[in-house]
């Protein structure tokens, strides 16, 4: 099977049965909707028998369950992708419905929010970038308010499902919360009922970690993989993991797992920003923006964000590749110890110079291999995000990680909401 990254054309070839994978069987707990929706995820456009095949269940509840998926706006029959005429009823194979819906996210970082559309293959139509600094809460969610009446009136053809919504730092998804991002000075800022309120959708808050993680699991290049373990680690204004088993994303206690706020690494104190808590070598504290905007000062070179820091180094200038090379060393060692903890099928690191500075991305793997006890074939198991948009995406996925989870039931919830707003 080939996977198709966001965004990337689908082609109309039908997936036959002698190209279906040996069934693994349907993820732990997953109802027989949230089965079917996924195997023509995966595999579609893909016919009914084969989908019975896929997930283990009868022809009569795969035509049963399809229909039910196909009432909802969610599947589509695609007539043009059939097999040859002959005896019997033709097999009419199913795939995701993307021109009907469409859903709308927003993701809330220190410098920018981003807002944008997405297809229910994870797809960004579109996206647009929302510059700001560090505002108070309300002030970002009427901003980005703003933007998403927009957007919503573009895509007036189509049912918007509801919003998606994304932010670093300790989110509780089930109360809609952001219990504390230290960077935007947030505490116990209800985004949820703010946005929900601001644009009167159906609103869904999550982590931008565990949310991108979620998107790699659904819409990934290494989505079988990352359906047995992986690890997300983000490496930004703030830095945060999440981890992921047998597809179910490990939340924590209070929802407050994935803190590393102080894992003490191996980092040159001239690195480090002091830590709250006195101690110096804590991770955010060594590899924060922050402290490579302070540096990248140090040496000449005044800049406002990491982006414009990766832009120069890659266009060779050898002060800056220094500075990512000496980053990309102490997230090795963090990676390491975490790859050695978890010992996850795939690791995903959204790191500035992994992902855009070669140099850089060679030295941490590097450092992993050489501090790491199992896993000297870093580069196999280490991957950047799938998705070149990938927070549009990871916000988006706040929301369509719970539509490909129950879709039915999550599909009769936005109903209701949507109805009272």
């Amino acid at each position: 099977m080939v996977r198709l990254k966001p965004g990337e054309p689908r082609p109309s070839a039908t997936t036959r049965r002698a190209d279906l994978p040996r069934r693994r069987g349907s993820a732990r707990g997953a109802v027989p909707d949230a089965s079917i929706l996924r195997a023509v995820l995966d595999h579609g456009p893909v016919a009914r028998s084969n989908i019975a095949r896929l997930t283990g269940t009868s022809a009569a509840s795969v035509s049963g369950v399809s229909g039910s998926l196909l009432e909802a706006g969610l599947l589509r029959e695609v007539p043009e992708a059939a097999g040859p005429p002959g005896y019997g009823r033709p097999h009419v194979p199913l795939d995701i419905e993307v021109g009907a819906q469409v859903v709308l996210a927003v993701h809330f970082a220190v410098a920018k929010a981003t807002v944008a559309a997405l297809d229910l293959r994870g797809r960004v139509l579109s996206s647009e970038e929302m510059p700001y600094d560090r505002p108070a809460a309300h002030d970002a969610v009427a901003a980005a308010a703003q933007r998403i009446h927009l957007l919503r009136a573009r895509y007036g053809d189509r049912r918007v499902l509801g919003l998606g919504a994304a932010v670093g730092g300790w989110v509780d998804p089930e109360r809609g919360v952001v219990v504390d991002n230290p960077m935007l000075g947030w505490r116990e800022v209800p985004l949820r009922d703010l946005l929900q309120a601001a644009t009167g959708l159906p609103t869904f808050v999550e982590n931008h970690g565990r949310a991108l993680l979620g998107s790699e699991r659904l819409f990934g290049a290494h989505a079988a993989r990352a359906r047995e373990s992986i690890l997300h680690l983000f490496v930004g204004n703030l830095v945060d993991a999440s981890f992921a088993l047998h597809g179910g994303v490990h939340q924590g206690r209070r929802a407050a797992s994935g803190n590393l706020a102080h894992l003490p690494v191996d980092a040159d104190p001239g690195w480090c920003d002091p830590c709250s808590c006195g101690r110096a070598g804590c991770f955010p504290a060594a590899v924060s923006e922050q402290a490579l905007i302070r540096r990248a000062a140090d040496l000449g070179v005044r800049a406002r964000l990491v982006t414009e820091l990766t832009e120069l180094a890659r266009a060779g200038d050898e002060r800056l590749v220094g500075l990512f090379i000496d980053r990309a060393r102490v997230v090795g060692h963090a990676v390491a110890y975490l790859l050695d903890l978890f010992n996850p099928e795939v690791l995903i690191l959204t790191e500035a110079g992994f992902l855009w500075v070669p140099p850089a991305r060679e030295a941490l793997l590097a450092e992993v291999a050489a501090r790491s006890a199992a896993h000297e074939d870093a580069g196999e198991v280490i991957a950047p995000p799938s998705a070149e948009e990938f927070l549009a995406l990871a916000a988006g996925t706040a929301l369509l990680d719970r539509v490909y989870a129950a879709p039915l039931a999550v599909m009769g919830d936005l109903r209701s909401v949507a109805g009272t707003t």
